[in-house]
């Protein structure tokens, strides 16, 4: 039965993690409300700041996704965080990234975790996860040619998958007094190569898959050239692929069974429930 009266809002509720936070949600008794700029329950857009009141109106907690494929948005962040206080809103779980407090300063990842912090008219939790395996099943790191192409000079991740990243949140969402100031730091239960995770691809779909270690600045500039990023992002970039490359990427740890009572997934579990995903690129 949904409990009425604990109303979720659910940025990017369309997205890779807000779409399993919400039916999650769902499962648990709470009404969650998708937000995204089309096909959810309202429309919301970080550049039509007229919408932000309207869909936070009834909603007791919020999953707070920022912007995607900018470095500035902390003062968008903010003004939100406002609204939220105003409207009642009494919990937050912020997305941000693994490592976040190492982030570039041009990037507001950070800022946006110390302005929570700064604020006692909601708690909130913070969930900064490792690289998500879900790249490899959809259109961030697709299968070129049969080919992986991403540089990470051998550096190794502890890749995680998105529903265990969606229960964490929802975990904190439903006890949000729990979970008040907690900070968790979700990776998958083996630090990995990228060589390694396609040689389990390639054992999964029964097929050859090979990898493309590039150098990092050519396929980051050939993604800013090809349009898929905004020039000012490839310093996020830089970043991301900067750490694994220095042996500084994301280690196991407990964080996901400590929240849920499950261990992490493993990427084989995670390939063979995705296979479907490289099939169907093979046939295209």
């Amino acid at each position: 039965m949904i409990n009425s009266t604990h109303r979720a809002l659910v940025l990017g509720g369309t997205g890779r993690t807000g779409a399993l936070v919400a039916r999650k949600l769902g499962e648990r008794g709470i009404e969650p409300r998708t937000a995204s700029r089309r096909g959810a329950d309202v429309a919301f857009d970080w550049d039509q700041p007229e919408g932000h009141a309207p869909a936070l109106e009834g909603v007791r907690s919020v999953y707070l996704v920022a912007p995607t494929l900018r470095i500035k948005f902390a003062r968008q962040v903010a003004d939100f965080l406002d609204l939220a206080a105003a409207a009642g809103v009494r919990h937050v779980t912020y997305l941000s990234t693994y490592g976040s407090v190492e982030a570039p300063p041009e990037v507001d990842i950070r800022a946006v975790e110390l302005d929570l912090a700064r604020r006692d008219s909601f708690t909130h939790s913070i969930l900064r996860p490792a690289w998500v395996m879900q790249n490899f099943s959809d259109e961030h790191l697709p299968l070129v040619n049969d080919t992986i192409i991403v540089p990470t000079s051998g550096g190794s991740e502890a890749f995680v998958d998105a529903e265990d990243i969606a229960s964490v949140a929802v975990e904190t969402l439903v006890k949000p007094t729990a979970h008040s100031g907690a900070i968790y730091a979700l990776a998958g239960p083996q630090a990995l190569t990228v060589g390694e995770v396609t040689d389990i691809i390639r054992r999964v779909i029964g097929r050859p898959v090979a990898y493309n270690d590039i150098d990092a600045e050519l396929w980051i500039n050939g993604a800013v050239q090809a349009g898929f990023i905004p020039a000012d992002y490839a310093i996020m970039l830089r970043w991301l692929t900067g750490t694994i490359a220095a042996g500084k990427g994301s280690r196991p740890n407990h964080d996901i069974e400590k929240v849920t009572g499950r261990s992490a997934t493993r990427f084989e579990e995670f390939a063979r429930r995705h296979a479907a995903a490289w099939a169907q690129r093979a046939a295209e």
